[in-house]
């Protein structure tokens, strides 16, 4: 029995047909366990199929061509999967890496770079054959070989990400070519373990692990320079355990208003972008992991890492207080809302299903079964800078 007296129905499983469908409401849900995707659409919420062989999926994201027929899926076993949705197979796939990380797709949709913890540094692909255009090494200024985390996409054939033994922000810019051009940003803070840049490309930030703030870069500048925001937030306060690290890839954006997972503490933090200036901070359930903004930008929904990983809590952002608190099940791994924001989909992942939650009633309206679920990803991203 659903909230609001509804039973719920579990997603038809069909394979897909012969005749045309579009690729708008598709999606991918990563079963992490087998290393294999499930296909589904979101209209019917409807499994198309399975697809499977996609090697290490225990930490994967995937971004998508401009036409959301294919997914690029990055394996933690350094592996960058090409899937083609609408015939549900593997196109191509490469392993590039050891260890990967994430990665992104450029503004014109024709380069895919992969994030790289082992050996490091990024690599460049051609998106339609996957051949190697350029090896970046992350060699930061003291000459230190770094991993790579908060690779993003943002105008003018540009990538950033972020150097994390090295305490670094690269910018690489392909847009004379094959070659990229590196404009380099050291000091950026001590161990940068996550990034990430707002919907518009113009704000990107870096939590720092190894020092109390966030560095803040502004790629709207003529001349960009570093920024600290939230400096000494920890100041005068015990550390918390870190259990998982928060992801900056999931935070919530409000008008100027950005949501940030604290590290170190069970708060999230509101930032004014338009002064750079902590607007205040919001005891939650736990440890925050995404911070996840409706569509709209209302409001945030929030999950957490273990042990308080079987609840999402709800942040109205104008109102800066956490107005509902549900628990979907065991190990709430990742949220994504449809296109517009009606629905959210929440994998559960020791339940071995997705939730699937009208958003204005926060009724279950219904349920896909899914192995180990963890991201979930829409066709939709395949129109958003940095996703």
């Amino acid at each position: 029995m659903l909230a609001g007296g509804g039973l719920a129905v579990p997603a038809r499983v069909s394979r897909a047909g012969s005749g045309p469908r579009g690729t708008g409401d598709l999606g991918i849900v990563i079963e992490r366990a087998t290393g294999s995707v499930l296909v589904v659409e979101t209209t019917g919420r409807t499994v198309l199929g399975r697809i499977e062989g996609l090697g290490d999926l225990s930490h994967a994201s995937a971004v998508f061509s401009r036409d959301e027929r294919y997914a690029y899926v990055f394996g933690r076993d350094g592996g960058l999967t090409r899937l083609d949705l609408l015939e549900m197979r593997i196109d191509r796939r490469i392993v590039q890496a050891g260890n990967s990380i994430g990665g992104a797709i450029s503004d014109d949709g024709r380069l895919v770079a992969a994030s790289n913890y082992d050996p490091g540094g990024v690599k460049v692909f051609d998106a339609d054959t996957l051949v190697e255009v350029a090896a970046i090494p992350a060699i930061g200024a003291q000459g230190r070989a770094s991993k790579t985390v908060g690779l993003v996409d943002v105008t003018g054939r540009r990538f950033v990400y972020t150097l994390y033994d090295a305490g670094e922000i690269w910018i690489a810019d392909f847009s004379r070519g094959a070659t990229p051009v590196l404009t380099k940003f050291p000091d950026a803070g001590a161990l940068p373990y996550d990034a990430n840049v707002t919907g518009d490309g113009r704000h990107y930030l870096a939590g720092l692990f190894g020092e109390d703030g966030i560095t803040y870069l502004d790629l709207w500048d003529d001349a960009p320079k570093l920024r600290r925001v939230f400096q000494g937030y920890n100041a005068g306060r015990d550390k918390l355990p870190v259990y998982k690290m928060p992801h900056f890839e999931g935070w919530g954006q409000s008008g100027s208003d950005l949501v940030l997972p604290a590290a170190g503490q069970n708060e999230v933090l509101l930032l004014d972008l338009s002064t750079l200036k902590e607007k205040a901070r919001i005891a939650v359930h736990g440890q925050p992991v995404f911070c996840v903004a409706r569509p709209d930008g209302r409001e945030v929904w929030i999950n957490f890492a273990h042990p308080a990983n079987d609840t999402i809590q709800i942040l109205d952002v104008p109102k800066a207080k956490i107005v509902h608190t549900f628990q979907p099940g065991p190990a709430v791994l990742h949220l994504e809302f449809t296109p517009r924001g009606h629905e959210v989909w929440i994998s559960v992942r020791d339940a071995d299903r997705v939730d699937i939650m009208d958003v204005r009633t926060r009724a279950k309206v219904g349920e896909i079964a899914a192995r180990k679920p963890s991201g979930i990803l829409f066709t939709a991203r395949a129109h958003r800078l940095g996703s």
